[in-house]
């Protein structure tokens, strides 16, 4: 009896077989494919599939248990904690430091996700994913980011409420989707934690200023689901398998 996956054409015109490509790309071994297949936890361009025989095209879309899987392995995501003092373009006419230094051992050409001022540090994407920077970068996706500001002065719950109720600045109406002090003021100066899903330029900065608290330094610390945990300025790494699960589920599911 023919496979009913290939009938009407060669396996090499119908794709790989969809346990194959999912070892190839370290989900599990080819027999925990085929256990999660069975189970219906796979899904092919939104259609769960059950069926061992299941073919799949390089540009299929595939999701386990609803996060998504990279596939093309010709992509690269990395993270990078920017250091104050570096522009967010990999080369800056003007001859300041750029972000070249940070990908020299990189072999694919990538580019940075949005953008942090010079002045502030952080957590920046570097991929060569076009697609997928579209949709982390560009404020209509409204892709949430996490910054730490020290701050001057002593920030009370008067001034947190006012960030989360949101004002007027010159182009437009802003508030911060999640925002509270951290620790207690201290030595004249505050540290506050402030989540928003604007990309408007130095909007951290600007809506800091206007409560009466001016940032003395910055940190984005969260970008969507990533998180900068422990990695220090100036080093870059390779996003992990749960982490471009993540972010690909999050560009796909985009609007």
């Amino acid at each position: 009896m023919s496979d009913p996956s290939t009938t009407g054409g060669s396996p090499a015109a119908e794709g790989e077989r969809l346990q194959k490509v999912l070892a190839a790309a370290g989900v599990a071994s080819r027999r925990v494919v085929e256990d999660m297949i069975v189970a219906g936890r796979i899904t092919v361009d939104g259609r769960v599939v059950t069926e061992l025989g299941t073919r799949i095209q390089p540009e299929a879309q595939v999701t386990v248990d609803g996060t998504a899987v990279q596939l093309d392995t010709t992509k690269r995501y990395l993270m990078l904690n920017k250091p104050t003092g570096v522009v967010s373009t990999m080369s800056d006419e003007r001859g300041r430091p750029d972000l070249r230094e940070f990908v020299a051992d990189i072999d694919e050409r990538v580019y940075n996700v949005g953008r942090l001022d010079a002045d502030t540090s952080g957590l920046l994407i570097l991929t060569n994913d076009g697609d997928l920077a579209h949709v982390l970068a560009h404020p209509s996706f409204g892709v949430q980011k996490t910054y730490v500001a020290k701050v001057r002065g002593a920030v009370d719950q008067r001034v947190i409420r006012q960030l989360l109720q949101g004002f007027e600045l010159d182009d437009g109406s802003i508030r911060a989707d999640a925002a509270r002090l951290i620790g207690s003021p201290s030595k004249g100066h505050s540290m506050v934690e402030l989540t928003l899903h604007s990309g408007r330029n130095r909007i951290v900065r600007r809506m800091l200023d206007h409560v009466g608290h001016p940032v003395v330094e910055l940190v984005r610390r969260s970008f969507g689901p990533l998180h900068l945990g422990t990695l220090r300025a100036g080093r870059v790494r390779e996003l992990s398998t749960i982490e471009r699960g993540a972010i690909l589920t999050l560009s796909r599911s985009a609007p």
